[in-house]
């Protein structure tokens, strides 16, 4: 584990005041970690009341129970972790039986033993195997295969769509024509093609120039954009009348999902815009409480650089309407 990787709850207030806890809820932290949030949350939701963490790294799990465990007895809630990760929301909830939960929060940042492990060629500072499996066990495609054997237009389209990268199309002719004289098998191999495919004076602008495409193939190994989504769907899904969802991102891709995920679901009417009265059925199932994302403040950077990018948004499950009842628009 490196020197980086070192637990600070980012937005910790906001999400809190967010989740509106009280004594007796069930609260699921989607992503555990080292339990930062969760260690917050259980105060608030006491000993009545039952943390469910959930985490694919054994590590993470068994560091997060020893912070959970010292929580005094007399206001510890009951606590339930789960191997996992959120895109199986579903089939880990359904474990605990319940009929719904209060609040889930879901911290997208990266920061698990994994990514920060030098070895698992996530970082493009250190020359690794291309991996970047979350979790090996469970996963049999890797960044190095990716790279190797996809297609010039789609590995474009996999840079762009997950990243966001101007030189998308520039660096997967450059990966291609570099695979052909032989296999790009480490970070450092295609962090020196990265640098030879973007230009001179980008490069000097914007941090380091592999990032963005480090993220994508990341991103794309751990198929990140269908697992939140489909966590996403879960959590709405899971939650109470006037149950919280809290998500914080930390780029572009992930916040505009959310946005769009939250958005989707305070509007489902698929009426005519003219009709003056719903007749769909399709009534909103969530309140957006965040017009904007909440941002951490200066404060909160200086002490903590990893929040820097943190978006947080917030969202509330409304009450199940009437089936017979008419909604006006």
């Amino acid at each position: 584990m490196t020197s980086e990787y070192r637990h600070i709850p980012v937005l910790l207030d906001e999400c809190m005041d967010g989740l509106a806890l009280k004594a007796g809820d069930v609260f699921v932290d989607a992503t555990l970690g080292l339990a930062g949030h969760s260690a917050a949350a259980a105060e608030r939701i006491g000993r009545d009341g039952l943390l469910i963490g959930i985490d694919q790294d054994d590590m993470a799990l068994h560091r997060a129970e020893e912070r959970l465990r010292q929580i005094p007895a007399h206001n510890r809630p009951e606590i339930c972790l789960l191997k996992g990760n959120f895109g199986q929301l579903d089939e880990l909830l359904v474990q605990t039986a319940l009929p719904g939960v209060n609040a889930v929060l879901f911290d997208l940042g990266v920061s698990s033993p994994q990514i920060d492990n030098p070895s698992r060629g996530f970082s493009f500072k250190e020359d690794a195997p291309l991996d970047m499996r979350m979790d090996p066990g469970q996963q049999t495609i890797t960044a190095e295969e990716i790279i190797n054997t996809t297609n010039e237009a789609d590995l474009a389209r996999i840079i762009r769509s997950n990243s966001d990268e101007r030189w998308a199309s520039r660096i997967a002719a450059f990966i291609v024509k570099a695979r052909k004289a032989a296999p790009i098998t480490t970070s450092a191999q295609l962090v020196d093609i990265i640098k030879a495919a973007i230009p001179a004076a980008a490069r000097r602008a914007g941090g380091h120039p592999a990032k963005r495409t480090f993220q994508a193939l990341r991103m794309e190994v751990n198929q990140e954009q269908q697992v939140l989504r489909s966590g996403l769907d879960a959590a709405v899904r899971w939650l109470l009348p006037q149950g919280r969802i809290c998500v914080i991102s930390y780029h572009s891709i992930e916040d505009r999902i959310v946005k769009e995920t939250f958005a989707s679901y305070a509007d489902r009417c698929t009426c005519p815009p003219d009709l003056p009265v719903c007749a769909c059925g399709r009534c909103p199932m969530l309140e957006v409480k965040t017009r904007k994302p909440l941002l951490p403040t200066a404060e909160e950077v200086t002490r903590n650089p990893r929040a820097r990018s943190a978006k947080l948004r917030i969202a509330c499950r409304l009450e199940e309407p009437e089936m017979n009842e008419a909604w006006s628009r």
